[in-house]
């Protein structure tokens, strides 16, 4: 049932995607949105500009530090904080202490949407496996009836009004939007893996796979979690806490309940009994990450009881998500790769296993606080040369060549990056961008410098000057 918000004042901090959607929502229902931004850059005008139609000119708008906002005599119902708000800070304290309830943008989203609700996270492979698995729901359920949402670039909020009894939503969801839920619950959630991101964020590896496992959040014995056998944070979750029924998969071992890799065939058992459903030659995706992402889509459309037949049409006929692993082009016989969604080591050690040639590696960028020791070891002689740029360059330099790794260069800058890796470059070679980390101290965010790479690779000429 829908929170009742007529006239409630809700304080929303951060005037991004799904601060934008969470004011819309509120507005739709009644509600009276204050949008709240610290940016010391923004102006209402920017902000307004950010708006669209009813919401222009009827939304308060503040632009001031959240540690000085008047919370007394009942002046918020709620906050609704943008996932890169931190919680555990002063201004925080203040509102808890005010006992003002703290909503993120999925949890007011999911007190208004209806219909099923399919939950992804993990640190790697999200936006992937939430890309696949909405192409799946599109073909079982119908264009029009299927929301494709959350960490992937159209909020939550945004769609909650639009989906009706007969709506399927699946979203792609962060450890920073499942830090403030309430009633929010998935009828199939997965968690595809946890490996360390984010640690300036949640600070310990405890308290962000707690966070992940949030996304379980009021489900039960009747519902499923799909979750990584070979993941050491999962396979304890899954075995000790998980409040759902889990449905494994693995790249690695041999299930008897599960979906698994057995060389180059998926498989799936019940009780021991073995059913091939595909082999990974048939995919268009490469590398073991993406046949996990697979196996984790098949078991979550399979658990939302989508036809076999269907799920592995739409898995074959489906192509790379923008920036994971990304082919490019070909130039002067070498390969290049976008995979600048690897933020982080993880997604990075994924990506150059995924590489069957000698490699060009372009790395470096934010620190998240990350070591990169079993990135370096993941190399396996396919890196020929690290070119690195960004604030981590000198860490990562220095990491490496604690590993005897020492084919390395240090960019100046991005363009002198891109020359060298397009000069080092023989035919035969290939070139992956995969920076193992974010993208703040020198892009927006992975996808403009993802695009960067792109544009510099397709004016490449054939010619090797």
């Amino acid at each position: 049932m829908a929170t009742k918000m007529d006239g409630k004042r809700i304080l929303v901090i951060g005037s991004g995607l799904s601060g934008v959607g969470a004011v819309r929502l509120l507005h739709q229902v009644g509600a009276v949105p204050v949008l709240l931004d610290e940016n010391e850059q923004m102006t209402p005008e920017k902000i307004e500009q950010r708006l669209a139609g009813e919401d222009r000119g009827c939304t308060e708008i503040l632009l001031q530090k959240l540690v000085t906002v008047d919370l007394e005599g009942g002046a918020y119902s709620a906050v609704v904080p943008s996932p890169g708000v931190p919680l555990d800070t002063p201004a925080f304290d203040r509102i808890r202490a005010a006992k003002i309830p703290v909503w993120s943008e999925i949890e007011l989203a999911f007190r208004f949407a209806k219909g099923k609700l399919i939950a992804i996270t993990g640190t790697n492979g999200k936006t992937t496996t939430t890309t696949l698995v909405g192409e799946i729901v599109k073909a079982a359920y119908g264009q029009n009836a299927t929301h494709v949402v959350g960490n992937i670039g159209y909020s939550y909020a945004e769609a909650a009004l639009k989906t009706d009894a007969d709506s399927v939503t699946v979203a792609e969801i962060s450890s920073f939007q499942l830090e403030a839920v309430e009633e929010f619950h998935a009828d199939v959630s997965a968690i595809l893996n946890i490996t360390p991101d984010h640690l300036n964020r949640h600070h310990t590896m405890e308290n962000y796979a707690a966070c992940k496992e949030r996304v379980t959040n009021g489900q039960d014995a009747g519902q499923v979690c799909v979750l990584n056998y070979d993941n050491a944070y999962t396979r304890e979750f899954g075995e000790k806490r998980c409040p759902a029924r889990v449905l494994w998969f693995s790249s690695r071992e041999e299930l008897k309940d599960g979906i698994w890799l057995d060389g180059e065939q998926i498989v799936k058992s019940v009780q021991g009994e073995k059913t091939a459903l595909m082999s990974v030659r048939d995919m268009h995706l490469v590398g073991r990450c993406n046949a996990e992402n697979v196996m984790a889509a098949i078991g979550i459309a399979l658990s939302m009881g989508i036809p076999l037949h269907t799920i592995l049409t739409v898995v074959r006929e489906f192509r790379a998500v923008e920036h994971r692993i990304e082919y490019v082009a070909t130039k002067n016989g070498v390969d290049y790769y976008n995979d600048s969604k690897a933020t982080n080591p993880d997604a990075a050690i994924q990506g150059i296993e995924a590489m069957e040639r000698p490699t060009i590696l372009l790395g470096g960028g934010y620190d998240k606080g990350n070591t990169y020791d079993e990135w370096i070891e993941a190399f396996g002689g396919r890196v020929k040369l690290l070119v690195l740029i960004g604030e981590t360059a000198d860490k990562i330099a220095a990491c490496a060549k604690a590993h005897d790794f020492t084919d390395i260069v240090i960019a100046g800058s991005g363009e002198e990056a891109l020359k060298l890796c397009k000069d080092s470059a023989k035919p035969g070679d290939a070139v992956l961008l995969s920076p193992a980390c974010a993208s703040w101290d020198m892009f927006p965010n992975y996808e403009a410098r993802g695009r960067w790479f792109k544009d510099f690779v397709n004016e490449l000429s054939e010619t090797t000057e």
